[in-house]
């Protein structure tokens, strides 16, 4: 019975000292979202590759990046390619 009121003191005791310890410290950073779907910086400025890719010019830095992702990823670039999938799907 002793043991086990002293182990819960004890207990206790380090429990207490870690919220007191928390509570001390800096209040939580916040880290910039850099994440570029959420940037309206992005979402104006012209591609770099505007004046090297004929493809490219008229993009925005966004519009740039998911280009080029559905190019990686074989996706149809015109409504010209878009019918011809759906014609081959079929």
């Amino acid at each position: 019975m002793k043991k086990s009121a002293l182990n819960f003191v004890l207990g206790a005791t380090v429990v207490g000292l870690a919220v007191y310890r928390m509570s001390q410290k800096e209040a939580v950073k916040i880290i910039e979202d850099t994440d570029m779907r959420n940037s309206e910086k992005i979402d104006k400025q012209e591609s770099v590759d505007a004046e090297k890719v004929p493809e490219e010019k008229g993009l925005t830095q966004y519009d740039s990046a998911l280009r080029a992702e559905w190019v990686a990823n074989g996706f149809p670039q015109t409504h010209m390619e878009m019918e011809g999938y759906g014609e081959q799907r079929n």
